[in-house]
C-alpha cells in the first residue's frame, strides 16, 4: 500500500498533462493588488447595474418607450461587463483539470448563462410587444386617414356642413355684442347706426335692431365667399404644398386663431383676417373706439395685434374661413345663396331669426327685412337662409 502510494505521488509530480492551479488564497496572497482591483471593479459594476435597473423601473412611470429601451440596453451592457469580469477572474484562476460534473463553479456558470438567456428572451418579447404596439398605432392612424378621406358621404357631409354653418352664425351673433358695446361706449346713436345699415326697417321690437348689425357683419364677411381663394392671394402660395382643403379644415379647426395667424401671418387665412377686419371696421369707427388708428394701421401693415377686440374678431374670422374651405372641399363645391330685402318670405329657403311671431297685416305674407345669414345648396339639400322678416308681431 505504501509503495503504490509513493509511486502515484511520483507520477503526479512528474506529469506534464495534469497541473493543479494554486488555491485562491495563495493566488490572492501572491498578487493582492490585482485581486483588490478586480473586486473593486466588480462592486462598481454591481452599483452600475443597480442604477441601470432603477432607471428601467422609473421609465415605466410615466411610460416612456424611448427611456425604457435605453435603460434596457444599459442593463444588458452592465450584465455583459459583469460576465467579462467573471471570465477574467477564471482565466487567471483556472479550475483543476479533473472537474466533476457536480462542480459548484460549473453549475454556477451554467445557471448564470441560463439567467442571461432568460434576460435576452424577456428583451426579445418586450421588443416584439413594442413592435406590435407600433403596428397597432399605424393601423389606427390608417383607419383615421381612411375615415377622414371618406367624409364625402352625403349624410355625414350634410351634418358636418350644417354644424359649420351654425358655428358661423353663432360667431356673427357673438361678435356683434362687443361691437355694439364699443359703439355704446363711444357714444354712438344705435338707432341711427341701424338705420344707416338698412333704412326704414319696421322692427317688431326695438331690441331687434341688433339684427341690423349682425346683417352688416354677415354682408362684409361673406363677400367673395364663392371664390375658391376668397380673393385672397397669400405671399407664399406654396406654404402648405399638396394639402387638401379638408386637411386644412381639420388642422385649423383645432388651433387657436391667434396662434394660427402669428405662426403664419402671410398665409391665406392670415391675409383673410387682415382684409376682412379692414373692410368690417371703418377707420372712423376704429378712431371712435380707441381714440387713434394705431391698431388699424398695424393691421394695415400686415400685423396681428393681441388686443381683446381683435382676438374676438379672429374667432369670427376663423368660423367663416372654416365654413369657406369646407364648402370648397365638396365636389361639386357647396353653393351660397343670398336673399334680398322685400323678397317674399319662403319657408323652404328661409328661416326667421324671430321664432315666435304672427303676421301683422292679415293674410299678407311677411317679407325679408334683413338677411342675417346666407343659405346654401349642398347636393340636393337646402340649408335655409336666416332672415329678419318684416310685417310681423312678436308673440313670445
Amino acid at each position: 500500500m505504501q509503495h503504490t502510494g509513493a509511486k502515484d505521488t511520483q507520477l503526479r509530480e512528474t506529469s506534464n498533462q495534469k497541473v493543479h492551479p494554486q488555491p485562491m488564497e495563495e493566488a490572492t496572497n501572491q498578487n493582492p493588488e490585482a485581486m483588490e482591483n478586480l473586486v473593486s471593479k466588480m462592486f462598481t459594476n454591481i452599483s452600475s447595474l443597480k442604477s441601470a435597473y432603477i432607471q428601467l423601473q422609473s421609465a415605466h412611470t410615466p411610460y416612456d418607450p424611448d427611456k425604457i429601451q435605453a435603460a434596457d440596453k444599459l442593463v444588458i451592457s452592465e450584465l455583459k461587463n459583469l460576465s467579462e469580469l467573471k471570465h477574467f477572474y477564471r482565466e487567471h484562476n483556472p479550475r483543476p483539470v479533473c472537474v466533476s460534473p457536480q462542480d459548484s463553479r460549473l453549475a454556477a456558470e451554467i445557471q448564470e448563462q441560463q439567467s442571461l438567456l432568460k434576460t435576452y428572451e424577456v428583451m426579445v418579447k418586450k421588443f416584439q410587444s413594442e413592435i406590435q404596439n407600433k403596428d397597432s398605432e399605424i393601423l389606427q392612424l390608417q383607419l383615421l386617414i381612411e375615415e377622414a378621406t371618406q367624409y364625402s358621404s352625403l349624410e355625414l357631409s350634410l351634418d358636418l356642413f350644417k354644424s359649420a354653418v351654425e358655428a358661423a352664425s353663432t360667431a356673427i351673433h357673438d361678435f356683434s355684442k362687443p361691437l355694439i358695446n364699443m359703439m355704446k361706449a363711444a357714444g354712438w346713436d344705435l338707432d341711427a347706426a341701424a338705420n344707416s345699415i338698412e333704412p326704414d326697417i319696421v322692427y317688431a321690437k326695438r331690441a331687434h335692431k341688433k339684427y341690423a348689425f349682425e346683417s352688416h357683419i354677415c354682408q362684409r364677411m361673406f363677400i367673395d365667399f364663392q371664390d375658391e381663394s376668397y380673393s385672397i392671394k397669400p405671399e407664399n402660395p406654396t406654404q402648405v404644398p399638396n394639402e387638401s382643403l379638408f386637411q386644412q379644415y381639420l388642422a385649423l379647426r383645432e388651433m387657436d386663431p391667434l396662434d394660427a395667424v402669428c405662426q403664419t401671418p402671410d398665409s391665406a387665412f392670415g391675409k383673410f383676417c387682415q382684409n376682412k377686419y379692414l373692410i368690417l371696421i371703418h377707420p372712423k369707427m376704429e378712431a371712435s373706439f380707441f381714440g387713434n388708428l394705431d391698431q388699424w394701421n398695424f393691421i394695415m401693415g400686415g400685423g396681428h395685434p393681441r388686443t381683446a377686440f381683435y382676438q374676438a374678431f379672429l374667432k369670427l374670422a376663423k368660423s367663416i374661413w372654416l365654413l369657406h374651405i369646407l364648402a370648397h372641399s365638396f365636389d361639386p363645391p357647396v353653393k351660397i345663396f343670398q336673399v334680398k330685402r322685400d323678397n317674399e318670405f319662403s319657408e323652404i329657403y328661409m328661416e326667421s331669426v324671430v321664432k315666435k311671431y304672427s303676421i301683422a297685416d292679415g293674410d299678407e305674407k311677411p317679407k325679408v327685412g334683413l338677411m342675417v345669414m346666407p343659405g346654401f345648396w349642398i347636393g340636393g339639400s337646402v340649408i335655409q337662409s336666416q332672415v329678419y322678416p318684416t310685417g310681423i308681431k312678436v308673440t313670445e
